[in-house]
């Protein structure tokens, strides 16, 4: 069974995959209006490639061939426009000539209208058929968009007019490629910021709380200060790939305003961004923001930008005169691309107004109820359910005199200590489902883990309240049955934890969470050897040869005695060292 660390790189080496020409496959129907492909960088200007055309004039019905060709490409999308309205809609139908190059794609709702490549493959032509419809207009023009690379592509390259035989002469000047939109300027920042005005004059969030970026290249700093209608942003923080922040309605990705600042070729690229669910973001023109600057030092990505509070509503952008949850986010990036983020995003514990009073607030990588789950299965699989395996293995002799119920001390400490166990784990069990709201299919196999756990540990109890009397035929068939069932969900129960200290919605600390986890198992472990090895000897010692009875007595009791003690301080120790764990794991989940 592959692990879950396994499926999340897959997923990811997948994701990045798609995202080396943004779609693969050809499926780029959200790119029909524009011809631009959504991969935040500028086209190049001077097309190297050529649109040919088979024939300059044309009928309703006729088929047009159109060639592509040019130096090795990866992607391209190809539209039939009226020449003389080149930004209506596509015109005509298409019919592809070589199916395992090129497919057919619906645009404006118009089946056939434009082409598209079907892989990432390198091509060097393209040759299709274009239908012309018995409603085209006098004069038709050919624009395809080709991609060589994510970053170097061209936008709208043009063919030859080609007109109906009786339409007057094409005289329109050629406005063949959409006006490039000149990038705003952007400068390189000298010195780092600084949190001096946080909560005076910025809205800043900071992790840790109180760190100031000046002076600690490991502070995440993200500081809005309001100027008139405007607002300028500083994000500061590690990273060798992305920084980046969002505005959103609520505490999950999807449907958000994001600003993005990409290393890129020693330089750092800010760039707006949307937010559409867990895919690639959309990104966006960079028009919208001014004042752009940046700084790279050790590491250390930093970038400033000043963006207007509101915007067009055309623009799709948050005002910035409500209140948001905001998310820093921070992750890896080649050739420009960028991946999923490296660890979980770090959310701020409520909603805020940036452009209100100036505050200085922190956030949180993991929820409180995820905090809880964890806290809640750590005690009840590696303090209560371990002790009370202990209790009922090694203690029976120990503890052997009845009290309150006439029972056993030794079985009241361990039903109780059980019973303890399913208790936690029920209420552990139902928080990530609040959390989530439902069931999560980013978690692996760990929810399918805990939800055996979950069943096996109600009805353990269960089975339990049905023993048969200690002499009755079928008592040795529960004993193994309640130890099987007990020690496959224990096992299961440390399986599901590995598991999930690993999810980034609890954020653990690096490989210290598993040396850790490895250590109590080794330790609970040890503490079995030790207790088996000991109760071997002392059965050892009290096998007395002599067959004086009194002096087998005497020496049963005194091993006996002897055995207890140990035993006892044993169990102190071990349950110490589960307590001294829980410590460290309640410390460690409190700083996320």
């Amino acid at each position: 069974m592959a692990s879950p660390g396994f499926a999340l790189s897959a997923f990811m080496l997948l994701w990045l995959i798609r995202s080396v020409v943004n779609y693969p496959n050809g499926k780029v129907t959200q790119s029909c209006d524009g011809m631009i492909p959504q991969h935040g960088h500028s086209p190049q200007s001077e097309p190297i490639h050529r649109l040919t055309v088979s024939d300059r004039t044309f009928r309703p019905g006729d088929k047009i061939e159109v060639t592509l060709s040019g130096p090795p490409f990866k992607g391209f999308l190809l539209e039939a426009r009226d020449a003389e309205r080149l930004s209506g809609p596509p015109i005509g139908s298409f019919t592809v000539i070589d199916s395992q190059v090129s497919q057919l794609l619906t645009c404006e709702d118009v089946q056939k209208s434009a082409v598209s490549h079907r892989s990432s493959s390198k091509k060097t032509e393209v040759r299709v058929y274009w239908n012309a419809p018995s409603s085209a207009p006098n004069h038709v023009q050919f624009l395809v968009t080709v991609v060589e690379k994510y970053k170097i592509y061209w936008v709208k390259i043009p063919s030859d007019v080609i007109s109906q035989p009786n339409a007057l002469p094409f005289t329109t000047p050629k406005a063949t490629r959409m006006p490039l939109s000149t990038s705003p300027p952007v400068s390189h920042l000298t010195k780092p910021f600084n949190a001096s005005d946080c909560g005076n004059k910025k809205f800043c969030i900071r992790s840790p709380l109180n760190c100031d970026p000046a002076d600690e290249p490991a502070c995440v700093f993200l500081s809005f200060t309001r100027h008139d209608q405007s607002v300028l942003v500083e994000m500061s923080g590690p990273s060798e790939g992305y920084l980046s922040f969002a505005l959103s309605h609520d505490r999950w990705m999807g449907n958000d305003d994001a600003y993005i600042c990409i290393h890129e070729d020693q330089t750092v690229r800010i760039q707006p961004a949307r937010l559409t669910g867990r895919s690639h973001p959309v990104m966006d023109n960079r028009r919208l923001l001014e004042d752009m600057a940046w700084g790279l030092t050790d590491g250390v990505i930093q970038c400033s930008f000043r963006r207007n509070i509101t915007l067009p509503v055309e623009e799709n952008r948050f005002d910035l005169n409500a209140s948001y949850y905001i998310f820093l986010a921070a992750g890896a990036a080649s050739d420009g691309k960028i991946s999923k983020h490296s660890k979980q995003p770090l959310i701020t514990y409520e909603k805020y107004d940036v452009t209100g009073s100036a505050k200085n607030v922190g956030g949180s990588r993991s929820s409180l109820l995820l905090k809880a789950h964890g806290a809640l299965m750590c005690m009840a699989w590696m303090t209560t359910v371990s002790t009370g395996v202990l209790v009922a293995r090694f203690f029976k002799s120990v503890w052997s005199k009845a009290f309150l119920l006439r029972e056993a001390a030794w079985f009241q400490v361990h039903r109780l200590l059980m019973l303890t166990t399913s208790a936690l784990t029920a209420v552990a069990f139902v928080l990530p489902f609040l959390y989530r709201g439902g069931w999560s299919w980013h978690a692996g196999y760990h929810p399918f883990l805990g939800c055996t756990v979950m069943i096996l540990a109600v009805l353990q109890p269960l089975l339990a309240a049905f023993r048969p009397p200690v002499h009755h035929p079928r008592r040795q068939m529960f004993n193994w049955t309640h130890w099987s069932v007990g020690t496959a969900t224990r096992i299961i129960a440390v399986a599901a934890m590995f598991l999930g200290m690993d999810l980034p919605a609890l954020d653990l600390p690096g490989p210290q969470k598993t040396y850790t986890m490895i250590g109590f198992v080794g330790w609970h472990i040890g503490t079995e050897i030790i207790l088996e090895i000991h109760a071997y000897w002392l059965s050892r010692k009290v096998q007395i040869l002599d067959d004086d009875r009194i002096q087998i007595l005497q020496s049963l009791t005194s091993a006996e005695a002897e055995g207890h003690a140990f035993k006892k301080a044993v169990l102190a120790i071990y349950v110490c060292g589960n307590v001294t764990f829980l410590i460290m794991f309640f410390s460690a989940i409190s700083r996320l």
